[in-house]
């Protein structure tokens, strides 16, 4: 069984069972009612606390996500667009959306659970690296020095999401006459710059989600959250009381994964 499937396995009778999200035979589907026109849109509302965090220094800022399993349709838009953010190579995903199916016919529903890196306070990926490429940054990011990195794929192992994979530098057109240009310019992860090419890092190193911090530099919210169909994705800074993740994430049906392991995670669910 693959560490995804495990994943599901452990978490079925409480993400994907009834218990936490009811079947879906039989929804009606309606319109909004006109007073929720009016309200604020998620996006323009948390862009705007987006923006009132920056101003913060970083060592005051929280980052953390809430996802709304009640929501989520498995579209994987978010994965998608998380691989053409950041130029995501064969073999290397940041946000896989894990499915299952609950149930027996006639009564049978699917449920999903996006999964990104879970930013954890508590890391255990970071002690076991070597060389120390693998740190927690001043705003809570766990993020990935790809010069120091050496590949040995210790923080693989050690992490408990399975949210890191190995670049091992493949590339999609490979077994083509001709490598298409467009796999081979750079993503710019951690606001720098990386060229795709043999021999480079970020190729031979360890690679994770981590929160499109590129993006929240120059102000804008991940790519996840923004192409979400559904508004499922919520981003947003924890140590703003005022902000809607502080607000989601007290809900009474917010559960985080294995809290038991005291890695601290800074994903929310909403179940």
């Amino acid at each position: 069984m693959t560490n995804e499937a495990t994943l599901l396995d452990k978490y079925a009778s409480e993400v994907f069972a009834g218990l936490v999200s009811p079947a879906l035979n039989g929804v009606q589907i309606s319109a909004a009612p006109a007073s929720d026109l009016t309200k604020e849109d998620a996006l323009v509302r948390m862009t705007a606390e987006l923006k009132r965090a920056l101003e913060k220094p970083a060592s005051e800022r929280r980052w953390v996500m809430v996802i709304d399993l009640r929501k989520c349709v498995g579209c994987t838009a978010c994965t998608i667009a998380c691989v053409a953010e950041n130029k995501l190579p064969p073999g290397v995903v940041y946000r896989p959306v894990l499915m299952e199916e609950i149930g027996t016919y006639p009564n049978v529903s699917m449920k999903f659970l996006p999964r990104p890196c879970m930013q954890c306070d508590e890391p255990p990926c970071v002690p076991v690296c070597p060389v120390s490429a693998t740190f927690k940054r001043p705003d809570g990011i766990v993020a990935i020095n790809y010069d120091e990195c050496i590949g040995c794929r210790y923080c693989i192992t050690a992490c408990p999401y399975s949210a890191r994979t190995f670049d091992a530098g493949r590339f999609y057109t490979s077994d083509t006459p001709q490598l298409e240009s467009y796999e081979t310019l750079p993503n710019f992860e951690y606001s720098e710059s990386w060229d795709r090419s043999k021999g480079d890092s970020p190729i031979g190193n360890a690679r994770k989600c981590q929160f499109c911090a590129h993006r929240l530099d120059a102000g804008m919210l991940p790519a996840c959250v923004t192409t979400c169909i559904g508004r499922a994705t919520y981003f947003g800074d924890a140590n703003d009381p005022d902000s809607l993740v502080s607000e989601l994430s007290a809900s009474p049906n917010m559960m985080r994964l294995k809290e038991e392991m005291g890695t601290e995670p800074k994903v929310y669910y909403l179940v």
